[in-house]
């Protein structure tokens, strides 16, 4: 993805705003953890199970491939139009080629199919909130869940997502994750992705400092996932461990936090280096040429595909 952290928000304030939950959702220290948590459990979905697998990218380059993917959710969270449309453009381009056959169903999978895309959002906007639930200031307000979850039914709007099928609420959320519930699956690759993802080998050219970087945030990010999963990826431990870690994860997390602004920043260069300039670019405050927020449709037509101006 070419970003240039310099120009994160020069035009507007992008779809939310900096009043909005997702702002602060997607830029509180908690959300990395989130994002941890939501390319885990994305392996319990077959289709993009195989697309992963097929494409190789978190295996030779985990870095890269997992700084971009976090790059592109803040982006469409906290920059201006042209940018999160322009992220979007590409990375529908980069996942256009990504087909293949699911070797357990025989069926043939896209990773821009609008199901994909739709676990994909669903899982990154419900981790990042539920990881600041249990390790932040907890749970929003009424009034601010109900606008995170409009504001991750826009969000969608630069995926392939159907609209119709976008949840709205926490309650539309449970009632996604249940009927897809019955077409979660693990396999050996899936298996294999999701312990990679926690525990991951400094080996493959990630490096040591990233692969302790993931072993740590797995202490934490699997303490937010339910039994189920965990007994299924064949990753879950005993309870105790949860106990303990909740506690002494929230005193680092936002000890770090009052310290350093943001404690990925100082970590960014070992984790997530792309991740680590928008947000620090972020943090910088610089305000846009205008003041005020747009729609995903308004930002397409000003800067998406050949409607783009310089």
């Amino acid at each position: 993805m070419s970003f240039d952290p310099t120009t994160l928000r020069r035009d507007d304030y992008g779809f939310f705003g900096p009043d909005s939950p997702s702002w602060k959702i997607w830029t509180a220290p908690t959300a990395v953890i989130g994002f941890q948590r939501a390319v885990v459990l994305e392996h319990f979905d077959p289709f993009l199970t195989a697309a992963v697998a097929d494409s190789q990218g978190i295996y030779t380059d985990p870095r890269s491939r997992l700084d971009h993917t976090f790059a592109y959710f803040l982006l469409v969270a906290i920059a201006d139009g042209r940018t999160a449309i322009q992220a979007s453009e590409h990375l529908m381009q980069v996942h256009a080629p990504m087909s293949g056959i699911e070797p357990i169903s025989g069926q043939r999978y896209s990773a821009n199919s609008p199901e994909t895309q739709l676990w994909i959002h669903i899982t990154g906007w419900h981790s990042v909130l539920k990881a600041y639930e249990v390790f932040g200031p907890g749970p929003l307000s009424p009034e601010e869940e109900a606008r995170y979850w409009r504001e991750c039914a826009i969000a969608a709007e630069l995926q392939t997502c159907k609209p119709e099928d976008v949840p709205r609420s926490r309650e539309e959320v449970r009632v996604y994750f249940a009927n897809v519930r019955p077409s979660l699956c693990t396999s050996e690759r899936a298996e294999e992705g999701m312990h990679h993802l926690l525990w991951t080998s400094p080996r493959n050219g990630a490096g040591i400092s990233y692969a302790l970087g993931s072993r740590l945030l797995s202490m934490a990010s699997v303490a937010t996932l339910p039994k189920w999963m965990r007994k299924l990826g064949r990753f879950d431990r005993w309870g105790i461990v949860d106990l303990l870690v909740r506690p002494a994860v929230k005193t680092i997390v936002w000890g770090s936090a009052a310290f350093n602004s943001f404690g990925l920043i100082a970590a960014a260069p070992f984790i997530a280096p792309m991740a680590g300039q928008i947000l620090e670019q972020h943090l910088k405050g610089e305000p846009p040429a205008r003041l005020e927020t747009i729609t995903p449709s308004e930002a397409r037509r000003l800067y998406g595909g050949r409607g783009r101006r310089a």
